[in-house]
């Protein structure tokens, strides 16, 4: 049990939905213990179904809380609420994804909990930050529009268009993670934790890269091309006998190599496509001179000869063959978890470690599953705050305030 990378380890896990819990999630998958507070009622996305799994969980939960623990506390009463508090000052990481203001109106916030615990790492994700923005409502769609990213999805003629996942929130929980993971090497070094604060307007800007920096160093936003790219061509879906490829030329000689498949081998000794450059001004004579050609054969004979070639080329899959093609690469893209009643599966954990890697441990839990009387100190393998006793100390007392 303690050869985890993350081992020892107690995560306070006060977020619900998808950024606080997938960050959550990616810390147990590596041996932290990770405690899900949730309210009676339980997280929002146990509500949200169909579908649902084999035990008749809500499949949206199950994807983001494997590997935890769960208690059921309300925080509006005092004997939960007491116990909440005990879990926070005992824990090294706290993780919350209420709107700013919440935590404090239950002494729960930062401020309360590094009074009594210095060496806490307290992860706030919020939508729009502490300041001006803190009264917006975090939801991904919201941010995917207000961040700009809808403005540059979709087809150019048609409506703007959200991401088909919940992008901003996975990106968000990725940040929550490495700062969080960031904060305990600091923390290493000096004994002392930290507040470590993430939002979903920050993470999408920061995920916009090229297109923000292009908006950055001219002025100009980009707009909607659909699935072409605003700087490479042919970089784009193409339809060919029976489904849709992606072809992503990157450079000259791979556009040669293309055109020379397809039988059209003039196309790379046309001024108008001999860099990419000139390809990009001239994209759309290019994109209908590759799609007459395209059309004459199955996408799994152009893929299988992009392929020989050197030009990067793929089916569009659906999910389930996106799976099935990671399996034939042999990179093992499934967890599966022994369940009470049926085998759980998920997504693997996208880290790859030589040792330890991570390990799938237990299924997303029932709602209370691990509550009761000693709760907090069932895990034999934590070896942080566990006999902490936060009555030693008196919250208001500020002298041991390292700020």
């Amino acid at each position: 049990m303690g050869d985890r990378v993350l081992s020892g380890i107690r995560v306070a896990d006060f977020s619900r939905v998808l950024a606080g819990p997938y960050a959550t999630m990616t810390l147990a998958d590596f041996g932290a213990d990770v405690v899900k507070v949730e309210p009676p009622a339980g997280d929002e996305t146990r509500h949200w179904h169909p579908p649902v799994d084999a035990t008749g969980q809500s499949t949206y939960f199950g994807s983001v809380n494997r590997n935890k623990r769960s208690v059921a506390l309300d925080l509006t009463d005092a004997a939960d609420l007491a116990e909440a508090r005990r879990l926070a000052v005992t824990a090294d990481v706290v993780v919350e994804n209420f709107r700013p203001g919440v935590m404090d109106r239950f002494g729960l916030a930062y401020e309360d909990v590094q009074a009594i615990n210095p060496a806490v790492v307290y992860c706030s994700i919020t939508g729009f930050g502490t300041g001006e923005g803190a009264a917006l409502a975090g939801y991904d769609l919201l941010v995917q529009a207000l961040g700009g990213l809808m403005s540059i999805t979709g087809e150019p003629d048609g409506e703007p268009a959200k991401a088909g996942v919940a992008l901003v929130d996975v990106l968000t929980g990725q940040n929550a993670v490495a700062g969080i993971l960031l904060a305990l090497r600091e923390r290493d070094r000096t004994g002392l934790g930290q507040h470590v604060e993430v939002n979903l307007l920050q993470s999408l800007l920061s995920a916009l890269v090229n297109q923000a920096g292009s908006t950055l160093a001219t002025g100009v936003p980009p707009r909607r091309l659909g699935n072409r790219h605003p700087s490479i061509a042919p970089y784009a879906v193409f339809p060919a006998a029976d489904r849709d490829l992606v072809i992503a030329v990157g450079n000259d000689k791979q556009f040669r190599a293309l055109a020379w498949l397809l039988g059209v081998p003039g196309l790379a000794d046309d001024d108008r496509y001999a860099t990419n450059a000139s390809r990009v001004a001239h994209r759309d004579h290019l994109h209908a001179e590759l799609e007459a050609a395209l059309a004459t054969a199955r996408a799994a004979e152009w893929v299988e000869r992009c392929r020989e070639a050197g030009v990067p080329a793929g089916l569009v899959h659906d999910v389930g063959e996106a799976f099935l093609f990671a399996e034939a690469l042999g990179l093992e893209p499934v967890a599966e978890i022994a369940g009470t009643d049926a085998a759980h599966r998920s997504v693997a954990s996208p880290i790859g470690l030589a040792a330890p890697a991570a390990q799938y441990r237990m299924p997303p839990p029932l709602l209370g599953e691990h509550g009761g009387a000693d709760w907090l100190d069932r895990d034999p393998a934590h070896q942080g705050l566990a006999d902490h006793d936060p009555a030693d100390h008196d919250p208001a007392d500020r002298s041991k305030d390292p700020a």
